[in-house]
């Protein structure tokens, strides 16, 4: 397997050598779930990739040949060619849905779990999780398999990777449920809410297998020492594969020993931030600002580290303290500074957070800080449209999009009606489009959509109602009869031909309007309810949340 191009850290005797002394120094004599929660605290929290939109900024470091401006993609073979990320997706190895998908989580933007993938690979695969493929086969590109599983937890079907990756996989998968072990998942195919295990029996059987059959690679170890470097932490089942076997596997119950520990000596010791970090704040909105933390951790350090911003932008950057003292260094989980950026002009701005003193023999350690600033964004209101795909669980929310905006996601506000009244959630989406899978028999559903850029959000679109008795594709019926709700009261009718006998009802089964003929884009005012609206020409009722 080639070698990635190697930035940074990486030697060539071993990949021990890349690890800052004293890292892992708090491992040493545990085991099992104390060794697990051990690791949680050291590589988590971390540094927060700044955006999602700008993934492939880093992903040019992490996911490119090397000698070469090809894409890693571990999902397909397509030769696509970096700095374009054109027919590629910014993908979440474990699944974003199975925490909810939500961008304010730290999972969102973690580059130890996102990759570059192939477009058509990525929405085969979809939240489906890892496994054997046995039975029939969905998809399948010579690299990626999606069908019919061993073994899936629940799932309709899993997604197997090519042998040359398994591992890498595995790997994954082992440090998000260390890292995120105080995630509470919304699916459990895989993992399993609790810190210790948090994974279900048969996916722990299946990754020691894959992370035994496919050791640790160059690519690998490069790409942790890359992540390192951008969110100061790092993928430990990388550095030290027989930490999976203590946590999971045949060591368990035994004490972990460190198998080549690095040996910190007396001396003054800062393990992060490390030399050479970059703090990138990405794109920020003229008028706004961004923040980023920064831990400091070190071993034996005397006196204060002194903090100082200097280049060619320092104005722009702005940190929290001028100085770290040794003791809040010292402690076992470190401490954390905050920087912010706020620009006060559109371009790209540049920066050095400077370390000094505390006893380091080094001299200053420097981690650079970039930022670019934009004009902020003004945003059209989306239009959603109807549900298609429409399922006994699941269907697919539509929206159209604004055709001159430039959005970075989109957000999904999802209303679950039944019994026992309502829950609000919302997800997060790329494109104008979202498969919803929690459509239980007993509910209907209400969704509506914001676009968002920069941290600018659009206003609410309409709201779309969805529920079990109008599970078909409106657009393919003999009359297409559709009803929009706004806020403020506002409900606008959609019709291909003029609708008769236009009735409304409230859910006590009381008539509450009657309109005799109703034409395309026709709107009334209605008081907040729920409501089921019939037409005499019209196949089946639609259900409104007035708002």
């Amino acid at each position: 397997m080639p070698m990635l191009i190697m930035l940074g850290l990486i030697s060539s005797i071993g990949a021990y050598a890349a690890i800052p002394a004293g890292y892992y120094s708090t491992l040493k004599g545990k085991s099992e779930s104390d060794l697990k929660t051990a690791l949680f605290q050291i590589i988590n929290p971390h540094t927060l990739v700044s955006s999602y939109q700008n993934l492939p900024r880093y992903f040019q470091k992490t996911d490119v040949y090397p000698n070469s401006s090809r894409w890693w993609d571990m999902y397909s073979d397509i030769p696509l060619y970096a700095p374009s990320f054109s027919g590629l997706n910014r993908e979440h190895s474990l699944p974003k849905s199975w925490w909810g998908g939500l961008t304010n989580i730290p999972a969102y933007t973690d580059l130890n779990h996102l990759y570059p993938s192939e477009a058509a690979a990525n929405q085969a695969k979809s939240n489906y999780p890892l496994g054997k493929v046995i039975g029939s086969k969905r998809f399948d590109n010579g690299i990626s398999i999606v069908g019919i599983g061993e073994n899936s937890g629940g799932a309709a079907y899993v997604f197997e990777p090519a042998d040359e990756y398994k591992g890498d996989f595995a790997r994954t998968y082992f440090y998000m449920v260390t890292c995120y072990q105080n995630m509470d998942w919304k699916y459990t195919y895989m993992c399993r809410n609790g810190v210790y295990p948090s994974l279900q029996q048969w996916a722990i059987d299946l990754l020691l297998e894959w992370h035994r059959g496919d050791p640790v690679s160059q690519k690998e170890q490069d790409r942790n020492e890359q992540v390192f470097l951008v969110q100061n932490n790092r993928n430990p089942f990388i550095d030290d594969p027989e930490l999976a076997e203590y946590i999971w596997g045949n060591k368990k119950g035994q004490a972990y020993v460190p198998a080549t520990p690095p040996a910190p000596g007396a001396e003054a010791n800062l393990i992060t931030p490390p030399n050479g970090m970059t703090l990138d704040f990405s794109q920020t909105a003229l008028g706004m600002s961004s923040t980023a933390q920064v831990q400091f951790k070190g071993e034996n350090l005397v006196g204060s580290l002194e903090l100082s911003v200097g280049g060619t932008n320092r104005s722009c950057f702005t940190i929290s303290t001028d100085n770290v003292g040794a003791s809040a260094a010292n402690a076992v989980s470190g401490t954390w500074i905050t920087v912010r950026y706020t620009p006060q002009n559109v371009g790209e701005h540049t920066a050095n957070l400077i370390i000094t003193d505390g006893g380091l023999d080094e001299g200053s350690r420097i981690v650079q800080m970039r930022g670019e600033c934009l004009p902020k964004p003004t945003l059209s209101r989306v239009t959603a449209t109807q549900a298609t795909e429409i399922t006994d669980n699941s269907y697919v929310a539509n929206w159209e999009i604004p055709a001159d905006d430039v959005i970075d996601y989109y957000i999904v506000t999802i209303r679950r009606y039944n019994s026992a009244g309502v829950t609000v959630y919302e997800q997060v989406a790329e494109n104008n489009s979202l498969e919803i899978t929690d459509f239980a028999d007993d509910t209907y559903h209400t969704y509506s959509v914001r676009s968002s850029r920069l941290g600018v959000t659009s206003e609410e679109s309409n709201v779309i109602t969805v529920n079990h008795n109008a599970a078909i594709d409106y657009v393919n019926t003999d009359f297409p009869f559709a009803v929009e709700t706004y806020p403020g009261g506002i409900v606008r009718f959609r019709c291909s031909e003029t609708a008769e006998d236009v009735r409304i009802f409230d859910m006590t089964g009381r008539q509450t309007c009657c309109i005799d003929h109703v034409s395309d884009l026709h709107e009334i005012t209605l008081p907040a309810g729920v409501y089921v609206v019939t037409a005499r020409n019209a196949r089946v009722p639609v259900r409104i949340v007035v708002y």
